[in-house]
């Protein structure tokens, strides 16, 4: 005998709504990035297969098979588990990271790998959702207001551990990721002004790095008396005018002390990066060649790309982490620049559909988790295809779905497959 609530749960699972085409896009992107990282290792003097797992491109598709079983499998469960066990998914995280510090396999210079047999995971991939759902849990709870300093405390220490756990790890590009998330809070009634102060140090700190810091100073002290001249709060209060002032002091620190930071604080191979991005040119053999070797290679392939298998520039090692972190080098040689805006459009229609089904949840946690995979995947797109095209430093991200690598495709299939869950359900949520 079937019971009344177990009936209940039946009809709700029925009436579920899986969201196709944000799954079309989700296949599409997986699909695409998998024959582009065949293109980045193929040669055509050997007879090479696809489905070789010998091959980058047979190993991904290993990987692409277990992200889909993955996928399907989480769109199973029951939408009232993940949040009910966000906070104990988050600490398994935590636990996880602190494990990797103390046993992990160092690779490329970071410790951020476990060891499992023939293969390797990266914990600081799942953190990702982990975090997104620890926060979603947190930000809609009824106590918790983003305008009160506490709940902004609290809510920053939840994202800020993993962060600094993972930066512990010396992988500082999967460490600003979590960055991202502050435009979550933003979204949820976050007071725009740390946000502000945030983006503009972080213009403040790149201005210094090109342009003549005396000549910097000069203009926003020009600025500052322009802003007071011609503002309307110099009329209703003095404060106004040391409030500009104390502004314009911090900038001239700040600009100050670019140099000291990127000479005594970061690492070697971090100082190298910021190099690479102000003057590529200036050392083509060394700090600069993978930047130089992405732009010729993306610039190569014209408008309509030198065909499928037909590139050359991301072939034979001329470009780092090919298939990686540059797999966008060879959308831009073999596609063109067709291939490109195709590509990029497709992630623009992901994001626009994110933000449709983030708005149109009923649960306060799923709209907030909703828009955590929308911002975590946007950073990810944004300075990965940035970072090959010379316009932010190479920081070593992954492009979601595209790249290749087990742990990256499992965490962004997990983070947009649970939200996905979530939204499949959300007619059962306040029904």
């Amino acid at each position: 005998m079937i019971s009344l609530e177990t009936r209940q749960s039946l009809n709700q699972r029925a009436g579920s709504e899986v969201d196709w085409p944000t799954v079309g896009i989700y296949l599409f992107l997986v699909t695409w990035g998998w024959l582009n990282i065949f293109a980045a290792v193929y040669d055509p003097e050997l007879e090479q297969s696809i489905f070789d797992l010998n091959l980058n491109s047979g190993k991904q598709l290993l990987w692409i098979g277990t992200a889909v079983f993955l996928f399907g499998f989480i769109m199973l469960i029951d939408y009232r588990f993940w949040e009910s066990f966000a906070y104990y998914i988050y600490t398994a995280i935590i636990l996880l990271l602190i494990g990797v510090l103390i046993g992990g396999k160092v690779v490329a210079g970071s410790k951020s790998w476990i060891q499992i047999g023939s293969f390797a995971l990266q914990p600081s991939e799942f953190a990702k959702f982990a975090t997104s759902l620890a926060v979603a849990m947190h930000v809609s709870s009824a106590n918790v207001k983003l305008e009160n300093f506490k709940s902004l405390v609290s809510t920053g220490f939840i994202i800020a551990m993993p962060a600094l756990l993972i930066l512990l790890q010396n992988d500082t590009g999967s460490t600003l990721v979590f960055s991202s998330l502050l435009l979550v809070l933003f979204r949820e009634g976050m007071n725009p002004v740390p946000l502000a102060f945030g983006i503009f140090c972080v213009a403040l700190f790149i201005l210094a790095l090109i342009f003549n810091k005396f000549i910097l100073i000069i203009s926003l002290g020009i600025l500052t008396i322009l802003i007071i001249l011609f503002s309307r709060q110099i009329r209703r209060r003095f404060g106004f005018i040391t409030l500009a002032f104390v502004a314009y002091l911090f900038s001239v620190v700040v600009i100050f002390s670019v140099d000291y930071f990127v000479n005594n604080i970061l690492q070697p191979h971090q100082q190298n990066r910021i190099k690479a991005l102000i003057n590529p040119d200036a050392d083509p053999l060394g700090y600069g060649w993978n930047v130089t070797q992405s732009k010729i290679a993306i610039g190569s392939g014209g408008f309509f790309g030198k065909g499928f298998l037909e590139g050359t520039q991301t072939k034979f090692d001329f470009v780092p982490e090919q298939h990686t972190d540059f797999i966008f080098c060879t959308i831009g040689e073999e596609w063109g620049w067709a291939g490109s805006l195709i590509l990029i459009g497709a992630f623009i229609l992901l994001f626009i559909r994110l933000i449709y089904l983030a708005e149109r949840q009923r649960s306060k946690f799923a709209r907030i988790y909703g828009y955590c995979v929308l911002s975590i995947m946007f950073f990810h797109f944004t300075i990965n295809i940035g970072m090959t095209i010379g316009l932010f430093p190479v920081i070593g991200i992954p492009l979601p779905f595209f790249s290749y690598g087990g742990s990256s495709l499992w965490s962004f299939t997990i983070l947009l497959s649970i939200f996905l869950n979530l939204d499949a359900n959300r007619k059962n949520i306040l029904g």
